[in-house]
């Protein structure tokens, strides 16, 4: 099966908060509620200074990824 890159979540323990999980590689939830990101992989020192600029586009797509839904839901 093919994941898509992004995927919407909420769940009612936090029912004010959205959840966009990225699926690949490096693999995170974030709650846009708070900006709290969860990371699905372990990093060691070297592994952050290498996927910092990755990272920071990750999250700014998976926050695009939200407006864009958005957009079509209200369609």
């Amino acid at each position: 099966m093919s994941l898509p890159k992004f995927i919407l979540g909420d769940n009612s323990d936090y029912p004010t908060a959205i959840f966009v999980i990225h699926t690949e590689f490096p693999r995170f939830i974030i709650n846009l509620e708070n900006d709290e990101v969860e990371w699905f992989e372990d990093f060691d020192a070297e592994d952050q200074k290498e996927l910092e600029v990755e990272t920071e586009n990750a999250i700014k797509l998976a926050t695009d990824f939200y407006d864009n839904e958005i957009v079509n839901y209200q369609e």
